[in-house]
């Protein structure tokens, strides 16, 4: 028979110094405004090193419902997702100016 005791280190993180590393991240959170008038809200101000923007991206636009993009270094969410986008980022361990 098998062990069916649960592993008491299973849902720690990989890394440990993960979240420590996103709290001296500072983003900047902003709409911008492009072709058409159509509103983009842009994160920047992250350490590539420390985070997956494409990751991170992919989960922001599933729990806004909207498409996006990363582009150098920043996250692109198609609309006017500021507020949200700002509770999800803390929701995660960033520091928000």
């Amino acid at each position: 028979m098998g062990d069916t005791r649960e592993d008491p280190f299973d849902g720690i993180p990989d890394d440990p110094t993960a979240d420590l590393n996103r709290s001296e991240q500072t983003l900047s959170v902003r709409v911008e405004r492009r072709t058409y008038d159509k509103p983009v809200t842009v994160i920047e101000g992250f350490d590539p090193d420390a985070t997956d923007l494409k990751e991170l991206a992919s989960e922001l636009k599933r729990a806004v419902g909207a498409g996006g993009t990363v582009d150098d270094g920043t996250v692109e969410v198609q609309g006017d997702h500021e507020e949200r986008v700002r509770d999800l980022l803390g929701d995660r361990g960033f520091a928000i100016d």
